[in-house]
Order: structure tokens, then C-alpha cells, then sequence
């Protein structure tokens, strides 16, 4: 028995988000395969090893190039038919999920997406609903069992494996070629706000674009990212972006300081995976006030400027 990961990645560039599956497929306790197909596919199979997977499956053959979902769908079809594996997994990602949707529906299988807890065997989970909202309790039966991790459900968690990489040929019809990337717009570099150890997020009070400064200094102290609540992106104050939320960048950064923000539901689910978080606001009956470790009852024009200043002073 084996645990086959579907691995994502962009020519080459495994997310974040696929070292969680990795770690999630080793609490199966059986040996962990990866499986990669499409340009890149080699880059992305040198660095799987270190996270766990003892055999990576390169998926090969005519009509598999830059990502597209039916063919790399079906070129995992191969390694999941070539392999026989007990449970495949994947990342719950857009294109995680889209890959194990093309899986599933090639093969005839159910598929439970956005676990968040799964037994050893694989026959039962918890999954997030509603953007992690609500969580609901699934069986599965299926003598293959398909299914995707919530991001940040799991904490990735290096460990070393073989890696060794072992070609498999596949057969792709030329017809599910025809989804095709024709360009790449880069968004943003380096530190992402779904990325970031730190976010200093503003809310309604924060009161304009312009006010927003203090939170971009602060961050900048701490390497950190700048995001907004949803009122702050209707009033034109930030772009969708910078938005955290359900409707927005779900984050998990280690300190999450959330000032002059309610707490509504939408924004809650897209802040709880956050490992600490830390709230500012003159109203201490706020969500995010009682739900948060710690918080500052106060002004955050007031509060903001005084924790940049003490951070200064500690950085010398």
C-alpha cells in the first residue's frame, strides 16, 4: 500500500501548499510516492525527496507541456493505474483540486475535497466547508481514495527520503491539448500575503487610503505584508489583493495583528489559520478581540506608531 501525491508546480516551482500534502501523506503510515508531469516536471521531482516521497513518478509522453488540466489530468491517470496506490492526494488548491477533479471523474471515483483531519486508512475525514466555516464529517469507501488537504491544515514538515525518480509512459490524446497557458502576468514577487510570517491588516477604522502608512511601516519592520479587511477594498482604499478573507488571500502567518477589524465570519475564515494573533480595537466585545491571543484595547492610530517605535528601538 502507498500514498500517491499529485504534485502541482509551475515549470518547475513546487508551492508551498504541496509540502503540506507530502507531510499529511506520511501520517498514513505507508510509503509516500509523488507523482509530476509536464515542463518542469524534473526540477520539481529534485526537491520532493527532502519532504518525504521515496519514489517520484515522472509522468512521460507526447502532448504533455505547460500546465493543462486534462492533459496532465490523464497523464496522472497513468501513474495512478501504472502504481495502484491506496490513497491519492493532492494540495487543496485551485489546481489541486482541479487535478484531482480530472482524476477523479477519468476514473470514475469520488473525491472528498478540503480535508482537514483523515484516518489512517483514509475512509473517513474531516473537510472545511464553506471556506473552513463549517466542518463536515465524510465517508469514503472507494477502494482508491481520492482526496485534497485543506491549505494550512497541515504544518509542513521536512523529512528526508530517497526520492528516486522513476519514469512512466503515458498516453495522452493529442484533443486534451487544447487548454493551453498563452501568458504569465506576475502579480506580485517575493514575500506573498499568503506567504508572509507577519500581516498587519487594516479594517473600516483605519479611515483611508493614505492612513494606511503607519501599517506599511510596521510591516516593513517586521518583513511582513500589508492586508485589509473587505470594507476597506469596497471603499477603493487597497486593492482585492491585499484582501484576507473567505472572498479573499486566506494567510497563516506566525503573528497576525488585525487592527481596527471586527472579525465577521468572511474574514475570520480566511485569518484563523493564523499561528498567533494579535488585535487592536476600541471595542473589546469585537470578534477578532475575543477570538484573538492577545489584544490592545485602544486607539490604532495610536497603537500602531507605538509598537513600530518599540520594534525600532529593540532592532537597535
Amino acid at each position: 500500500m502507498t500514498a500517491l501525491v499529485v504534485v502541482e508546480h509551475d515549470r518547475g516551482a513546487v508551492p508551498d501548499a504541496m509540502f503540506e500534502a507530502l507531510t499529511a501523506a506520511r501520517g498514513f503510515g505507508m510509503p509516500v510516492h509523488a507523482a509530476v508531469t509536464g515542463d518542469g516536471a524534473a526540477e520539481a521531482a529534485g526537491v520532493l525527496g527532502a519532504w518525504g516521497a521515496e519514489v517520484v513518478h515522472h509522468a512521460t509522453g507526447a502532448n504533455i507541456g505547460d500546465y493543462s488540466p486534462e492533459a496532465w489530468g490523464q497523464a496522472m491517470v497513468g501513474v495512478v493505474e501504472a502504481t495502484s496506490p491506496s490513497i491519492v492526494l493532492s494540495a487543496g488548491t485551485d489546481r489541486g483540486n482541479e487535478l484531482m477533479a480530472q482524476v477523479a471523474a477519468r476514473m470514475d471515483l469520488p473525491f472528498v475535497a478540503n480535508c482537514v483531519e483523515v484516518s489512517a486508512d483514509g475512509s473517513s475525514m474531516t473537510r472545511a466547508q464553506w471556506g473552513g466555516a463549517l466542518h463536515e464529517s465524510a465517508t469514503l469507501t472507494a477502494d482508491t481514495k481520492l482526496l485534497s488537504f485543506a491549505p494550512h491544515s497541515i504544518e509542513a514538515t521536512e523529512q528526508a527520503a530517497a526520492g528516486t525518480v522513476a519514469e512512466v509512459a503515458v498516453d495522452v490524446d493529442a484533443g486534451l491539448a487544447r487548454t493551453m497557458i498563452k501568458d504569465r502576468v506576475v502579480l506580485s514577487e517575493g514575500i506573498t500575503l499568503a506567504t508572509a510570517p507577519v500581516v498587519v491588516s487594516g479594517g473600516r477604522a483605519v479611515g483611508s487610503e493614505e492612513a494606511f502608512a503607519p501599517l506599511e511601516e510596521l510591516a516593513g519592520e517586521l518583513g511582513g505584508k500589508v492586508g485589509c479587511s473587505r470594507a476597506v477594498t469596497n471603499n477603493g482604499w487597497r486593492p482585492h489583493s491585499d484582501q484576507v478573507g473567505q472572498t479573499g488571500t486566506r494567510i497563516a502567518p506566525q503573528i497576525y495583528i488585525a487592527s481596527g477589524i471586527s472579525g465577521a465570519t468572511q474574514h475570520w475564515v480566511g485569518a484563523m489559520g493564523s499561528k498567533n494573533i494579535l488585535a487592536i480595537n476600541t471595542d473589546p466585545e469585537a470578534n477578532m478581540v475575543v477570538k484573538a491571543g492577545w489584544a490592545v484595547i485602544g486607539d490604532l492610530h495610536e497603537v500602531i506608531p507605538a509598537i513600530t517605535e518599540e520594534v525600532r528601538k529593540r532592532k537597535g
